[in-house]
């Protein structure tokens, strides 16, 4: 198991740059695939972006691609996510969530939220015009 704590959200104005933190417990922080998500008020559950349990492989849908950044660092138990070039259509809460991998699935990028077992309490992100 694994819990997830997060921060960095906060109000930006359109153009600008935010950088949300997500910091997991435990000591098998690395076995877990991560994955950044986002809801908005009367809208189902967004993929964001997702990152290997190594960071070497990322996947991004194309309304954040060239925009938002996954990465992490393992011997910190935290995965990141750079978002820059905001726009107002941005503006959700933003969970992270961990995915438990095996040696099968652990080059995999899991785009589903139901894939995710595991969550962090939400940030709020507003872009304003």
């Amino acid at each position: 198991q694994v819990q997830l704590v997060q921060s960095g959200g906060g109000s930006v104005q359109a153009g600008g740059s935010l950088r949300l933190s997500c910091a997991g417990s435990g000591r098998s922080f690395s076995n877990y695939a991560m994955g950044w998500f986002r809801q908005a008020p009367g809208k189902e559950r967004e993929f964001v972006a997702s990152i290997s349990y190594n960071g070497v492989n990322t996947g991004y849908p194309n309304s954040v691609k060239g925009r938002f950044t996954i990465s992490r660092d393992n011997a910190k138990n935290t995965v990141y996510l750079q978002m820059n070039s905001l726009k107002p259509e941005d503006t959700a809460v933003y969970y992270c969530a961990a995915h438990l991998v095996n040696s099968a699935s652990k080059w995999r990028i899991f785009v589903q939220a139901a894939e995710y077992e595991y969550w962090g309490q939400g940030t709020q992100v507003t872009v304003s015009a």
